[in-house]
């Protein structure tokens, strides 16, 4: 770290939760060392936080480096794991931190990402195969902070003004898969603790969570955790699952959706797909329609397949992408229609909400005990609790006024 003593430096996040944690750590050493976060154009250094996890974010990424040639740069996150060479061959003078250089220089795993919001990292790594996947060879397999730790982070967090903590990781419900424990254990240790805050709980991969899905379940009723669950089921079609390597099919799928829904009613779920994937044909395609209209989730995170170099999927003969541009635009057409029936729904609707954020002045960002993204248009206090009536919404969030 010693390129970061006494500069002035600007720094980029791209990506996941998790990735965005390590960019505050960057920060807090980089601050810790005499330096300043200033804009780009007054920047020594640059930093990088970079992701590769699908094409157009390498591409992304390569432009960003192209656009700070004449600078002193330093890239991190996935990408420089992964694709270390590809870099240096394109930016010889680049310097590469690798994401355990972080870890090293600061241990803490709890970080504020805002005044109100805090993220906690469980452990980086998952114990899945999917063939598509890159990230898992930059994280490597799961790594599971102990309970005790998460916990005593989390109280750490409340007391700094965390009115909301995020769970983060690959796959949170393969934590504690390494060292004897589960997501289920961790969640009731968490409601069991002091911190009067509020926990996200991240991605969640059916297969790992069917195991302990009763437990699970149970877990999720605490209030200290919203009512939100991360499930990507990423097809509809068993034998795309299988070529996939997902390790669950698509009933099985829907038996987690419909055990977390028997067991909190009011339970959001949010699920990602990938569209064009090299074996899809269009009678998976529809298998896909058909689960996203049984489940009914909420939340929608669409993909285009785009080839990973390294993964075993990667052999595989791509789609022509007119193909995944029209299977994307009706899956998402799809998925815009569930969330906008829903949002009319909650018209009239009361919810005790707690601040967390604020995008535009003269308004504030609250969730729900199902995590709802509420707009409300005053300037409250973060952490501030408030019951709020549901007077508008857009296909992305609700709009509530203050009662």
């Amino acid at each position: 770290m010693h390129e970061l003593v006494n500069r002035r430096f600007h720094i980029e996040s791209y990506g996941c939760t998790y990735n965005h944690a390590d960019t505050q750590k960057l920060i807090c050493i980089a601050m810790r060392q005499g330096c300043v976060q200033v804009p780009p154009d007054e920047a020594e250094v640059v930093i990088i936080n970079s992701c590769t996890v699908v094409a157009a974010t390498e591409r992304t990424m390569l432009r960003r480096l192209k656009a700070f040639e004449d600078k002193e740069v330093i890239i991190t996150g996935c990408m420089p794991v992964v694709q270390k060479e590809r870099i240096i061959e394109a930016f010889p003078r680049t310097r590469i931190l690798m994401p355990d250089e972080i870890y090293a220089a600061y241990p803490w795993k709890g970080m504020m990402l805002s005044p109100a919001v805090g993220v906690m990292q469980v452990g980086p790594g998952c114990m899945g195969a999917c063939t598509y996947c890159i990230t898992r060879f930059a994280r490597g397999r799961m790594k599971s902070i102990p309970v005790e730790t998460i916990v005593k982070e989390i109280e750490h967090l409340a007391r700094a003004g965390a009115a909301e903590v995020q769970l983060t990781g690959q796959d949170l419900s393969a934590y504690g898969m390494d060292c004897g424990t589960d997501l289920a254990v961790l969640l009731e240790a968490i409601d069991a603790c002091e911190a009067d805050v509020r926990v996200r709980v991240g991605m969640m991969n059916p297969a790992t969570v069917l195991p302990i899905l009763d437990r699970l379940v149970g877990a999720f009723r605490s209030e200290k955790i919203f009512s939100f669950a991360h499930l990507p089921v990423q097809a509809g079609s068993d034998r795309v699952l299988q070529d996939m390597n997902r390790g669950y099919t698509a009933a099985e799928y829907c038996r987690v959706v419909d055990a977390f829904r028997r067991g909190i009613p009011d339970i959001r779920i949010s699920t990602d797909f990938i569209v064009g994937f090299p074996t899809e044909t269009d009678a998976d395609f529809k298998d896909t329609l058909s689960i996203l209209r049984v489940t009914c989730p909420t939340k929608v995170n669409i993909t285009r397949f785009s080839v990973r170099e390294g993964t075993p999927a990667a052999g595989l003969r791509d789609l022509p992408d007119h193909v995944k541009k029209d299977r994307s635009r009706a899956l998402t057409a799809a998925a815009a229609a569930i969330s906008d029936r829903h949002n009319e729904r909650l018209m009239g609707e009361e919810f005790d909400v707690v601040v967390t954020e604020q995008k535009k002045e003269g308004s504030v960002i609250a969730r729900s005990s199902g995590y709802e993204n509420i707009v409300i248009k005053e300037e409250l206090p973060f952490g501030s609790k408030c019951r709020v009536k549901i007077t508008g919404h857009h296909r992305h969030y609700l709009i509530g006024n203050p009662l």
